[in-house]
């Protein structure tokens, strides 16, 4: 597209040298621009210029700061838990890839990292809050482009958390052609998945207009995972705990079929018929969501128990 395009995106080289110029050139609504220290990177908001913005100071211990909003503070605590868990299990890349959640209440705000930070240096009050638009409402920082544009679509499609990774055993899976594109149902944590996961061979590079991002999420039609060739995972839950616990045991069952696959010998396949039933059988009386819950509960003990507390200032 031309730069007069609406919704024309400039190569983060073009956003170098052109700057601000180039800012302009890209829809207002979008409020695209580039910030990084040595060279630039396609980001939405508008860097460190907070403006209007509401900035949360650090708190402890699970503190809420006073006249916050409860549930959105748990939201934040929540997020910033989930991007130190990653960190942790080694599910991130450097200080690439994208959690997000929706805020509490609304249907068009969510939480996200601002670009640029480790994983770990992650707190509940150092996330940021943005509208649709692109419009950054509560932090400092601005967020990579390519996770406006992904995650905008799927929360707008009713995700509530929307994990995007490239988790090196499920990334694996993504870097196979044809029928080997495919998380096969060979073992009892794949069941979980049985007819849950949306597969894309078309890769296009940086997700870095509205086009792409709606592709994505309609392709996704209501599955929790996405696996997109060539490129990682996008896994989406109805609470952050519920997100972490597919992706956790996503990549569990990808490790499995790897290792299995690296002996050559034929996978053992466990047929429709049983897969279906497994699901059916963990998802009644809202048993994976319950089991999920403990697991988090748990995790985030763990986290507090050493530096990963930080999460939660």
């Amino acid at each position: 597209k031309s730069a007069g395009t609406p919704g024309a995106l400039h190569s983060p080289r073009a956003l170098t040298h052109r700057g601000r110029r180039a800012h302009r050139d890209i829809t207002p609504r979008a409020r695209l621009c580039c910030y990084a220290v040595e060279m630039s990177y396609p980001t939405i908001g508008d860097g460190h210029k907070p403006g209007g913005r509401v900035v949360l100071p650090g708190t402890t211990r699970f503190g809420c700061p006073e006249g916050y909003d409860p549930a959105i503070w748990q939201a934040r605590l929540d997020l910033a838990a989930c991007y130190h868990l990653c960190h942790e299990f080694d599910f991130n890349e450097g200080i690439c890839n994208h959690l997000t959640v929706m805020v509490p209440g609304t249907t068009d705000r969510f939480l996200c990292i601002p670009y640029g930070l480790m994983w770990d240096e992650v707190t509940a009050s150092n996330l940021l809050l943005l509208d649709e638009s692109g419009t950054i409402l509560e932090g400092e920082g601005s967020i990579d482009a390519t996770a406006f544009f992904i995650h905008k679509h799927i929360h707008a499609a009713g995700a509530v958390c929307v994990l995007h990774t490239h988790q090196p055993y499920a990334s694996a899976i993504c870097c196979l052609r044809g029928d080997d594109f495919k998380l096969q149902m060979t073992h009892q944590n794949c069941l979980r998945f049985h007819d849950e996961i949306a597969y894309d061979p078309v890769f296009n590079g940086l997700v870095l207009d509205e086009n792409e991002g709606a592709r994505l999420a309609s392709l996704m039609n209501g599955k929790r995972v996405l696996l997109h060739q060539n490129h990682g995972v996008i896994v989406c839950g109805n609470s952050v705990a519920e997100a972490f616990d597919d992706v956790y045991y996503l990549e569990r069952a990808c490790q499995v079929q790897i290792l299995a696959q690296s002996t050559g010998k034929p996978l053992s396949i466990v047929d429709d018929a049983t897969a279906l039933k497994f699901k059916q059988d963990c998802a009644a009386d809202n048993g994976m969501a319950n089991w999920a819950n403990l697991h988090w509960a748990a995790l985030k003990r763990r986290l507090m128990r050493g530096p990963g507390s930080i999460f939660c200032t």
